[in-house]
């Protein structure tokens, strides 16, 4: 899903800059006096090499086998591309805040990764902007319906499909944690995507205007116990997808919704010294708003007499999600990372021929490690869409990158 900026650029550079300046001032302010500051991140470049297929240009720099193109409707194959857009600024620390009372902590980071109305573009984007205080998070984090700890060991971007993978804005809980366990819950901002399938076929309907309706906020939970061999979680969603539709002129409108939900269980098993075997399952309906690469929440679904249109209702999409990869390190020096993933779901039966049915992402790559804080490697990917209508394209991708890391504690 793509996230969407919370702040424009010059907003993220100023806040950035700030930030930077004020750091060495800090550092003499923060010894001794509960305060702490670290600036982190890395500068990388990517050169990407697409094989076999095309994507959708504004996602050349990006693996999303639901941007790959059909029928060459995105120019010729075998595209390059150089990018820094995953090079990434980070600024997080602590601060005091009364004798007897718990520190707050916050944190802020941005990459140069373009999406939504600045897809394709390399500009400031949001990943995390929040503050902690005891139990109480805000801000723009790590959904809780997500196991961040899934992710592979890959330099491809965006990552396995298969995975639920969204930052969103939240007002978070933590009741219970202990050393080894926890549990939380959210509310979060609702982003729902409507699927208007084919309605502008039926007679009547030809300018109808369909829009998400987002009346409350989703409602998730995780729980989280982790180990010495890993750990294991399980989170869960429950929130409400609307629509409405204006179907005249005089602009009426009708609305409706249906109940999205989802339970995600993902793993990590720590075997030989340094190696992990990452699992995740997911299944809900109306859940594709927070999977790494979806679908659509909400598509209208019809009964039929004779070939004509008697009922027309939403309904919440149903989806499954696998992912399943082994980090493997060959020495302190190499390591590798090679698995698969995929994303499927059960498409009404009004939905375009062309709305994507399934996704397929695989990958493995080798990366070398010279010294500390360096890191080269290459990546070959290959994905594959299925449509509606059971059209399928795939691509195959090879990907070389050169990644610096930085980081100061004061």
């Amino acid at each position: 899903m793509d996230t969407r900026n919370l702040l424009n650029s010059r907003s993220l550079l100023s806040v950035a800059v700030s930030a930077a300046l004020l750091s060495g001032a800090s550092a003499m302010a923060a010894e001794g006096s509960g305060r702490s500051i670290e600036i982190y991140g890395f500068a990388q470049a990517d050169y990407i090499q697409d094989i076999t297929g095309r994507l959708d240009p504004d996602w050349d720099d990006a693996f999303r086998p639901s941007k790959i193109c059909f029928d060459g409707a995105c120019g010729e194959d075998g595209q390059a591309s150089i990018s820094v857009k995953q090079s990434r600024f980070g600024v997080k620390g602590t601060m005091p805040t009364g004798e007897g009372t718990a520190p707050l902590s916050f944190k802020f980071e941005f990459d140069l990764f373009g999406t939504g109305v600045d897809a394709g573009q390399t500009t400031m984007r949001l990943r995390h902007f929040y503050g902690e205080w005891g139990q109480i998070l805000a801000g723009q984090t790590h959904s809780l319906f997500m196991d961040i700890d899934v992710f592979p060991n890959t330099i491809d971007y965006w990552g396995p499909s298969g995975m639920v993978f969204y930052r969103n804005v939240q007002i978070r809980w933590t009741p219970y944690k202990t050393d080894h366990s926890q549990f939380a819950i959210a509310i979060e901002r609702p982003g729902n995507d409507i699927d208007s399938g084919n309605i502008r076929t039926i007679e009547g309907l030809e300018g109808v205007d369909v829009r998400n309706d987002e009346e409350v906020p989703d409602l998730t939970a995780q729980y989280r116990h982790e180990g010495d061999w890993g750990h294991v979680l399980v989170g869960g969603i429950l929130r409400k997808v609307g629509y409405e539709l204006r179907t005249d002129p005089a602009d009426r409108w009708t609305e409706g919704s249906e109940t999205g939900w989802g339970i995600n269980v993902g793993t990590a098993f720590n075997v030989l010294e340094k190696d992990a075997i990452r699992l995740q399952v997911v299944y809900g309906e109306g859940i594709a708003s927070y999977m790494n690469d979806g679908g659509m929440d909400l598509a209208p679904s019809a009964d039929w007499q004779s070939s004509v249109v008697t009922d027309l209702e939403a309904e919440a999409v149903p989806l499954t999600g696998v992912l399943a990869y082994y980090d493997h390190w060959w020495s302190d020096k190499w390591s590798s990372s090679i698995g698969y993933s995929f994303t499927e779901v059960d498409n009404t039966n009004f939905q375009d021929p062309g709305a994507f049915q399934k996704i397929d992402y695989a990958s493995g790559n080798l990366l070398f490690y010279p010294a500390d804080n360096l890191m080269f490697g290459a990546e070959l990917m290959w994905g594959q869409r299925e449509n509606n209508d059971g059209a399928s394209e795939d691509d195959v991708r090879f990907q070389f990158t050169a990644k610096y890391n930085f980081g100061f504690k004061f």
